[in-house]
């Protein structure tokens, strides 16, 4: 190497292949477009995850009965999941509840959001019920009384299905009929 010269970077300019490296501009745009795709749908996809009341039904519904299964088995006490049709509420308490606790725990429903319906529940050596009010029973030994239940907004279903042993609860986007409740 002579002196008195430095060596000095090549990064962008031109060599016999084209460029090397990317210019600060390049850089700037490609990240402004990331932005921009991120920005068009993050909200959509937020908005239907957290507003599809449907889907958000049918999660708590599907959360719930683990958790009573679950503090059924824990506590060695009966549950019931009380669902009333025509009011669009949902409810849970234990067998060894005053009925100044249940009343207390029905004042305080979880309540289905607006357009979402429970169209009828299919519990095992009963009649499909499509009004009024319901109940699945989980107990202490850690079984649950078989259920399907179909929930509807506008031309959307789902149908939920608790089996007695499992502690999985299938879910399904459609109206599944289910002959007897199996």
């Amino acid at each position: 190497m002579e002196k008195g010269k430095t060596k000095t970077s090549t990064a962008g300019k031109l060599n016999d292949r084209g460029l090397k490296g990317f210019t600060l501009i390049e850089l700037t745009v490609v990240v402004f477009l990331i932005g921009l795709m991120l920005l068009i749908t993050v909200p959509r996809v937020r908005d239907t995850m957290l507003t599809d009341g449907l889907k958000s039904t049918v999660n708590h519904l599907t959360n719930t009965a683990r958790e009573l299964r679950s503090d059924a088995v824990r506590n060695q006490v009966n549950y019931v999941l009380h669902l009333d049709l025509d009011n669009h509420r949902i409810w849970t308490y234990s067998a060894d509840m005053t009925p100044e606790a249940r009343k207390e725990m029905k004042d305080r429903p979880y309540r289905l959001p607006e357009e979402v319906t429970i169209q009828d529940i299919c519990c095992y050596g009963k009649d499909k019920i499509t009004d009024g009010e319901a109940t699945v029973t989980f107990f202490k030994k850690g079984y649950v009384q078989p259920a399907v239940l179909h929930l509807a907004r506008e031309d959307r279903h789902f149908t939920l299905v608790i089996n007695p042993f499992l502690s999985t609860i299938k879910t399904y986007d459609k109206y599944v009929d289910f002959q007897g409740g199996d």
